[in-house]
C-alpha cells in the first residue's frame, strides 16, 4: 500500500536517493546505534572504577537497551507527526551530551542512570530508516533498507572490537568520549544533507501513541514479525553479552583478542543486502524460515562438543549475526509495506519488541553464566529462536508475505 502521507522537499520524487545518501544513511545508523553496545565488552573494567557490584555491572547493558526501548515507543512515532530531520537532529543532540556525560561519571547510580539515557536518545537512527523507506522507489525498498541495515548492523557488531581495543589503550572513558565526538561529527554531517520531511498526520501526541495498539491489533504481519525478531535478538544479545565473560574467564584472552573475536562476527552483517533483495522479489516465507533455522542451530557448536572451544564460539557469532541481520530485514521489509503514513509507527513497535528481547537477554547472560556456565548460556539462548521457529512454522506463514 502507498500513499502520500509526507513532504519531502517538496515532492517524494523531487529527491533523489543517490548511492552516495544511501551510503550517508548507512553509516551515520551504524554510528548512532553504536552508542548502544560500546560498554558491553568493557563492563569489567567500567564496574571496578566505578565500584559497582557484579548485579550493578550487569545492569549497564539492560539499562542502555531498556533506554532504547522506551525512546522507540515515545520518541520515534513523533516521526509520523513532526518534521524528521529536526526531530532526529534534536535525539541526536541529547545522544552527544549523554556520551560525554558518561565519560565523565564517578558514581555507579550517575552512570546506569547515563545509560538508560543513551539508550533513549540514541532512537535517531529509527528516525532515519523511515525516512529512507520514504525516499525509497517501491520497487527497490527492501535492497535499499537492507543496505542501511547493513550499516546498522555493522554498528553493532563493530562497536564491540572498536571499544575493547579503545578501551585497552587508552582506558574506558576515552570510548564515550570518543563517541560523542564521532556524533557531533555525524550529527553535523546530516544536518546538512538529509532532506526535510513534513509528515502530513493531523493528531495530537497521545493520540499517535493510542494508535499504536490499533495498529497492533489489526496487523497480524506486525505481531508476528515483532514476536520472531525480538526472539531472535534476544538470543543475539544473551550471546554478545556472554561471550565476552566466557573469552576472559574461560580462555583468558585480552580485551585486544576479544575485539578481534567481535571483528569476526560482523561477517553476518553481509546477509541484509541479500535479504532486501530475496524480499524485493517475494520469497520472504523461505527466507524467514532459513533466517529462524539459521538462529535455532547456531548453537550447535557448544551443544555438541564443547571442545570446539573459541572455533565453536565465533561460527555461532557468525550464523547468529547473519540469522538476526537476515530476518530484521525481512520483517522491515513486510511492515514498511503495510500502511505508508503508519511507517514511524509501525517501525517504533517493530524495534521496541525487538530492543525488549533484547534487554532481557543481556539481563539474563551473567545470572545464566555465573549458574551453569556457557552449556547453560548457549542452552537458554537457543530457546528464543526455537520458539519464533516453531511459531512462525504453524501459526506465522500465512502472514509472512501478506497485507492487512
Amino acid at each position: 500500500m502507498s500513499s502520500p502521507s509526507s513532504t519531502l522537499g517538496g515532492s517524494k520524487h523531487a529527491i533523489k536517493l543517490t548511492q552516495g545518501l544511501v551510503a550517508l544513511f548507512a553509516f551515520s545508523c551504524g554510528a548512532i546505534v553504536a552508542n548502544l553496545y560500546y560498554a558491553q565488552p568493557i563492563t569489567e573494567l567500567i564496574s571496578p572504577s566505578l565500584h559497582m557490584s557484579a548485579g550493578s555491572a550487569g545492569l549497564i547493558v539492560s539499562l542502555t537497551q531498556i533506554g532504547y526501548a522506551l525512546g522507540l515507543f515515545f520518541i520515534v512515532p513523533l516521526g509520523d507527526l513532526l518534521e524528521n530531520r529536526k526531530l532526529m537532529i534534536t535525539t541526536a543532540l541529547v545522544s552527544i551530551a549523554s556520551l560525554a556525560a558518561a565519560s565523565l561519571a564517578h558514581s555507579p547510580g550517575w552512570f546506569l542512570a547515563i545509560s538508560l539515557l543513551i539508550g533513549f536518545s540514541s532512537v535517531a537512527v529509527q528516525i532515519l530508516i523511515p525516512l529512507a523507506a520514504h525516499l525509497a522507489p517501491d520497487h527497490a525498498r527492501g535492497r535499499i533498507v537492507g543496505t542501511i541495515m547493513s550499516g546498522l548492523l555493522l554498528g553493532i557488531l563493530l562497536s564491540r572490537p572498536l571499544s575493547s581495543l579503545v578501551a585497552d589503550h587508552f582506558g574506558w572513558r576515552f570510548v564515550f568520549a570518543a563517541a560523542a565526538v564521532l556524533m557531533a561529527l555525524v550529527t553535523t554531517v546530516l544536518a546538512l544533507t538529509i532532506p526535510r520531511r513534513q509528515p502530513e498526520h493531523q493528531a495530537t501526541y497521545f493520540e499517535l501513541i493510542g494508535s499504536l495498539l490499533h495498529l497492533v491489533r489489526t496487523m497480524p504481519v506486525l505481531r508476528h514479525r515483532a514476536l520472531y525478531q525480538g526472539l531472535v535478538f534476544a538470543s543475539f544479545s544473551l550471546f554478545w553479552t556472554a561471550v565476552p565473560i566466557e573469552l576472559t574467564r574461560h580462555y583468558g584472552l585480552s580485551q585486544s583478542a576479544i575485539a578481534l573475536f567481535a571483528l569476526v562476527g560482523a561477517i553476518g552483517a553481509t546477509s541484509a543486502p541479500v535479504a532486501g533483495r530475496l524480499a524485493d522479489a517475494g520469497h520472504s516465507v523461505r527466507a524467514t524460515l532459513v533466517a529462524l533455522s539459521a538462529a535455532t542451530l547456531a548453537y550447535t557448536p557448544a551443544l555438541v562438543h564443547p571442545a570446539f572451544g573459541v572455533y565453536g564460539l565465533v561460527v555461532t557469532g557468525i550464523v547468529l549475526d547473519f540469522a538476526a541481520q537476515m530476518n530484521m530485514v525481512l520483517g522491515q521489509r513486510e511492515i514498511y509495506a503495510l500502511h505508508a503514513a503508519s511507517r514511524g509507527r509501525l517501525n517504533a513497535l517493530y524495534m521496541t519488541s525487538i530492543f525488549v528481547g533484547g534487554a532481557l537477554g543481556s539481563a539474563l547472560a551473567s545470572p545464566l553464566y555465573e549458574r551453569g556456565g556457557w552449556t547453560l548460556v548457549a542452552g537458554a539462548a537457543l530457546v528464543f529462536p526455537l520458539i519464533a521457529c516453531v511459531h512462525y512454522w504453524f501459526v506465522g506463514r500465512p502472514h509472512a508475505h501478506g497485507r492487512t
